[in-house]
């Protein structure tokens, strides 16, 4: 899965477990749930400072962000089944409703790496700000085997 991840000219930023109040991800049986990630390159809110199209990026950067930290929890991505569920916060400056095109740059960076096991469950949500005055944060949920 890196191979393919490194073939598109991205890298899987390295998390640290065991720092900080909360855990970047955490795993209950079968199943790996990340904190909140996002992206130290987009500040701001979409619709002001930023396009949807940078804020897509954005949310690409937030899912290898989410990859990272599952990386830390499992040690190796091929072990990732499915990719379960994305809920994605987008920080809309007034007037901006388009969500889900934001959120599309995480889905479909899964799909392109994971194909028919990055088809997941997804929220969109517009919200009036995030930590660090961040652009795009997500969250992610996956499947895993041992």
């Amino acid at each position: 899965m890196e191979a393919k991840i490194h073939a598109k000219g991205l890298n899987i930023p390295e998390r640290k477990l065991g720092v900080g109040k909360a855990e970047p991800a955490v795993r209950s049986g079968n199943l790996v749930y990340t904190s909140g990630h996002t992206s130290g390159n987009h500040l701001g809110k979409v619709g002001k400072e930023f396009t949807k199209e940078q804020a897509f990026d954005g949310a690409r950067d937030c899912a290898l962000s989410c990859l990272g930290a599952i990386k830390a929890v499992i040690g190796d991505l091929d072990k990732i089944t499915r990719i379960v569920k994305i809920i994605g916060f987008v920080n809309c400056a007034e007037g901006f409703s388009d969500t889900s095109s934001v959120i599309h740059g995480c889905t479909d960076l899964l799909h392109e790496i994971f194909g028919e096991k990055g088809r997941h469950a997804r929220s969109a949500i517009g919200v009036y700000q995030l930590p660090a005055n961040s652009a795009v944060e997500i969250e992610m949920i996956v499947e895993v085997k041992d």
